[in-house]
């Protein structure tokens, strides 16, 4: 297989995993997880109290898709100059061996 046809191999791939669920789910409800928990922990223990606060109360959904965001982001770069160092030292340890 060549490099080009693995590329575009890998596209679809990408775009099948991005695209898919959004197809698949139309028309539904997406709702984070956590409200899920905070039901069925309030079903489950309705005398339970929580160990800590949130440290921005009440926040609408602006806030949250921007912290959300901002998480990937940090992740994203962080894990960017990880790969980046290490492909940097295999590179120069490669130059080094010649």
């Amino acid at each position: 297989m060549s490099k080009l046809s693995s590329n575009w191999l890998l596209m679809g791939g990408i775009l099948v995993l991005a695209l898919g669920p959004l197809l698949v789910l139309q028309g539904r409800e997406f709702g984070a997880t956590d409200g899920h928990f905070i039901t069925a922990i309030e079903t489950d223990h309705p005398d339970y109290k929580p160990w800590v606060e949130p440290v921005i109360k009440d926040s609408g959904p602006e806030v949250q898709t921007f912290l959300f965001a901002a998480q990937a982001g940090i992740g994203a770069g962080v894990m960017g100059y990880i790969l980046g160092l290490y492909k940097g030292r295999s590179e120069r340890r490669e130059r080094d061996e010649h």
